[in-house]
């Protein structure tokens, strides 16, 4: 058995030879010739940073122009008006282009609402109340302005001041509730009043302080106003029944131990005493 391994292992080798030549010369063939011999340097090179490997930016570069252009040459055409035409719009495209602007939701009061109550309301006028940033003409009504004067045989009174007395001694600072929103605002808006069960409306106009407002809920009890002679449509209030004014003092009583002197009804210091000097 020995015999036939020493034989291929003797045919071997002259294989393995050829090979090894063969490689030889095509390592020589790729290095670029038998002259050329590969050197190593023993020494390490030194190792490339980390960052080495990440480009740098590159500068931005400037837009150019293909040619300048003057902006008094590049300017729209004059055109004049004869060559103009005005065209219509075109119609929309849906029927939700000729909707408005939506408009503010109404404030909804609760079913038990009866209006809003106002404490120490003041009265510039018969028929208008502030209280509260609220500013409130009785509805229903033509207001007796402060200024307004009424004629009475040919004399005239100031009815306007006269009939905000009259409103303002009805109310005496009592809490009046009006048909007005929660929360008040700068401008005079008109609405229903009330006190307790009382319109406010109503009691002035019946009582002659408020003409009724035509076609307003209030005329007939104008009309009986108007006959009888109430308020505004009545005469000048009598003043005959109020005491009269004190009489004027010509000097005032001279106290004891005074050293003024009273001559011709005028106090003046006794004549041995110089006046003071001014």
């Amino acid at each position: 058995m020995r015999l036939p391994h020493l034989a291929l292992a003797v045919l071997a080798i002259p294989a393995m030879a050829t090979a090894i030549v063969a490689g030889g010369r095509a390592v020589q063939n790729q290095s670029g010739g038998p002259g050329e011999q590969i050197q190593v340097s023993a020494e390490p090179q030194p190792a490339a940073p980390a960052t080495s490997a990440i480009s740098k930016p590159e500068a931005a570069k400037q837009a150019t122009h293909s040619r300048a252009i003057d902006p008094e040459i590049v300017v729209p055409p004059q055109l004049g008006s004869d060559e103009l035409e005005r065209i219509e719009p075109r119609a929309p495209l849906s029927d939700l282009a000729l909707a408005g602007l939506p408009r503010p939701p109404k404030t909804k009061m609760p079913d038990d609402w009866k209006g809003t109550k106002l404490f120490q309301s003041v009265a510039p006028a018969a028929g208008v109340i502030e209280a509260k940033g609220y500013s409130i003409a009785v509805s229903g009504i033509d207001i007796v302005k402060q200024d307004e004067t009424c004629t009475d045989g040919g004399k005239s009174w100031s009815c306007g001041i006269r009939a905000r007395t009259a409103f303002r001694a009805f109310l005496r600072g009592r809490a009046v509730v009006c048909a007005v929103p929660p929360e008040g605002g700068r401008d005079l808006i008109a609405a229903e009043c009330r006190i307790g069960n009382q319109d406010i409306g109503q009691w002035l106009v019946e009582n002659g302080w408020a003409r009724a407002a035509k076609g307003g809920a209030y005329i007939e009890a104008g009309e009986k106003a108007r006959a009888a002679k109430k308020g505004v449509f009545g005469p000048a209030p009598s003043v005959s029944g109020l005491p009269p004014l004190p009489a004027a003092s010509r000097s005032a009583p001279v106290a004891p131990g005074s050293i003024l002197e009273e001559q011709d009804g005028v106090l003046k210091p006794p004549a041995d005493q110089q006046a003071p000097v001014e």
